[in-house]
């Protein structure tokens, strides 16, 4: 077999998303590289926006079938001129995978590789074999299966990110949004073992005793009533200052921000007419409700609301950080950052509009596998 499959996404200057599957030469390493044979890729948010844009997937249509498969939709016209840069290129996806090492180059790091089971991060996951440099390459501990290791880099990573921006900007305690996913599932078992007070937002009764299941202290359901009085508490019992919320729309991030108002004004010593003198920090890293953010500024002027990407922070931290935090994923690779999925597909099921359309909607607690090589 000299060709694989790798797919691929287009967007269109018309406004057309076309998703297919490419035949493509399977690579020869050069000397610092090895060529992958990749068993295990997710589907991760962070992976949608490449792969499906702003489409709408319960409209899409579908011809073809196994591996030439087309997935066609269509994109709406004002989202155009913010997709400038890919319109009418055909782009690899997939942020991060595992695979075994099948292919070698000549240099002694890429060569001692060779047969063994490693996960990547770098793009161009959803592939059947995939080249690159041995020093990208995570060896996984003996006995740790590809499926394993897919998920090692982007949820585990974004979780310890959390956790050291807090440190780094001065703050004891966090508040997470979508808590019941998979990251805030790994993100409440590191605060638990590492003693950080956390305070979990879910949106229903079921991921609220999902996260109590594993040992959250403290869960606070926004479909309740009592949301913002829950929450308080939660923040007073904490002291926590900082947010990182997945929800990005809504009201929500202005409701973190005022009930931290609310706890710190309960222990204040003295009032003051521009608020607490504490900052207060809510960093919006996903983007769950696509509507636009909404804020009352009743939470004085010691505050902030920006963005957060994995990327820049691990740019921002350095080499030694980063690699610490490597080990670690890898060292607690079943237990603390173990990753459950949904369900495991092939490239051309990943492509079948039923599957499309279930993760398109970004669910809490369902995740995708692809297994380009079933």
């Amino acid at each position: 077999m000299s060709t694989a499959l790798e797919l691929r996404s287009k967007i269109s200057k018309g406004g057309e998303l076309e998703i297919s599957l490419a035949k493509v030469a399977i690579p020869e390493p050069g000397p610092e590289q090895v060529v992958v044979k990749v068993e295990a890729t997710p589907i991760n948010p962070s992976d949608l926006g490449l792969l499906i844009g702003p489409a709408d997937m319960t409209k899409a249509t579908a011809s073809g079938s196994g591996a030439d498969i087309v997935v066609k939709a269509k994109i709406a016209e004002q989202a155009l001129p913010f997709l400038a840069a890919r319109l009418d290129q055909s782009m690899p996806v997939g942020n991060e995978g595992a695979g075994v090492v099948v292919k070698a180059g000549e240099s002694e790091a890429a060569q001692a590789l060779l047969g063994k089971t490693v996960s990547m991060v770098g793009g161009a996951m959803y592939a059947q074999y995939r080249r690159i440099k041995a020093v990208e390459c995570q060896v996984l501990p003996e006995g740790t299966s590809a499926a394993d290791g897919a998920s090692w880099f982007v949820n585990p990573l974004t979780a310890l990110g959390m956790t050291e921006t807090m440190k780094r900007e001065n703050h004891t305690a966090l508040v997470h949004t979508a808590a019941a996913s998979n990251l805030g599932q790994m993100l409440n078992k590191i605060c638990l073992k590492d003693g950080i007070g956390l305070v979990n937002i879910v949106r229903s009764a079921e991921q609220a005793k999902l996260l109590r299941g594993i040992g959250a202290k403290h869960v606070v359901d926004s479909s309740l009533p009592s949301f913002m009085d829950d929450l308080t508490q939660a923040l007073v019992e904490t002291g926590a200052t900082i947010a990182f919320d997945a929800i990005g729309g809504g009201k929500l991030a202005g409701q973190i921000l005022t009930a931290m108002e609310i706890a710190i004004n309960k222990t204040a010593k003295e009032y003051s007419r521009y608020g607490s003198a504490v900052h207060k920090q809510v960093y919006i890293y996903g983007g769950l409700n696509t509507g636009p953010t909404e804020f009352s500024r009743s939470f004085g002027m010691m505050w902030g609301i920006g963005g957060w990407l994995l990327t820049p922070f691990l740019q921002k931290i350095g080499r030694p950080d980063q690699m610490r935090l490597r080990q670690r994923v890898v060292s607690e690779l079943k237990t603390t950052f173990a990753s459950h999925y949904t369900k495991v597909v092939s490239l051309p099921e990943a492509l079948q509009l039923d599957n499309l359309v279930a993760y398109s909607k970004r669910a809490t607690g369902e995740k995708y596998l692809i297994n380009p090589n079933k």
